[in-house]
């Protein structure tokens, strides 16, 4: 006879009036830019407007993300649609990536064919697109480190921020000394820190997909301290993943000796889902252990 036992996590709700926010800020400015590329007709403006349309469209993906993975589970979808977030961020990331390599080709392009840009107009634009940046990015530091959704949207704003410090930057050095290169190398540099930071977010993404081990949790080191236990005498089939970042599972099949009685099972299934809640670097508030009898057919190994 086998029993078995479930610790239920739900993890934490993106905070997704926070998004929302953000969203709605990034998508007004977007809408003033256009109209500012319209009447000054600035080629930079422009550019930078469809910059921001990608930013637009990110945190609309973030805030979809964020609405679905906080429904509740259901029947077809036992945990809920919590893995969304992986999916918005996934998305994201590829959608910089793709901005993030745009703007290292154009602006190697410009260096050498460098457009005749209203230095006047970018650097109002410029600043303007600054403070409401910085307001997105108040809003969203708080619950930037939650999941990988609010991470990717974290970047999308960080991103366009360093791209109005770089308007502003360059905007100056044409006023100061006509140098119109600068837009082009202010573009460059924002493309080398835009790309190293989309590829750890995409393997990030990758890897919950992938269902690896949640990063932190060393499952020898699980193992080693369920055989610790009283009555244990093996363990195998030790699996872990993650539903989402902020949601990791386990399960294992945990062998007991023929001493052990039903009230040992039940104190012993306890002390299982206390040891991997609280023992490790990463905490798995989502386990299921099924405990087996000694005398049970080919189950006295002690792998995975």
């Amino acid at each position: 006879m086998t029993e078995m036992g479930h610790n239920h996590g739900t993890g934490n709700a993106t905070p997704r009036k926070r998004l929302i926010i953000a969203f709605s800020i990034t998508a007004s400015f977007f809408v003033v830019e256009v109209i500012g590329a319209v009447i000054t007709g600035s080629l930079a403006l422009l550019v930078d407007a469809a910059h921001m349309l990608t930013d637009v469209i990110g945190l609309a993906m973030a805030v979809t993300a964020a609405h679905l993975m906080n429904r509740p589970p259901t029947p077809r979808y036992t945990f809920g649609l919590r893995r969304t977030e992986v999916l918005g961020a996934l998305a994201q990331a590829t959608l910089l990536l793709g901005v993030g390599l745009f703007a290292l080709v154009e602006g190697v392009r410009r260096l050498f064919e460098p457009p005749e840009i209203a230095s006047g107009s970018l650097l109002f634009f410029g600043i303007v697109g600054l403070v409401a940046n910085v307001v997105s990015l108040l809003v969203l530091v708080g619950g930037r480190k939650q999941n990988l959704n609010m991470r990717a949207a974290f970047l999308e704003v960080v991103n366009d921020a360093l791209g109005s410090v770089a308007v502003i930057a360059s905007a100056i050095l044409i006023v100061l000394f006509g140098w119109y290169q600068a837009d082009a190398v202010a573009g460059v540099l924002i493309a080398l820190l835009i790309i190293p930071r989309t590829i750890i977010l995409l393997r990030a993404s990758g890897r919950v997909l992938l269902e690896s081990t949640p990063r932190g949790l060393d499952l020898d080191e699980v193992r080693r301290h369920i055989l610790e236990l009283p009555h244990v005498v093996a363990v195998h089939d030790l699996h872990a993943t993650q539903v989402s970042t902020d949601l990791p599972t386990l399960s294992a099949h945990v062998v007991v000796d023929t001493a052990a009685t039903m009230e040992d099972s039940a104190a012993l299934l306890t002390k299982l889902q206390q040891c991997v809640t609280e023992h490790f670097t990463v905490s798995v508030e989502h386990s299921t252990f099924q405990i087996e009898p000694e005398s049970h057919p080919g189950e006295h190994v002690t792998h995975a």
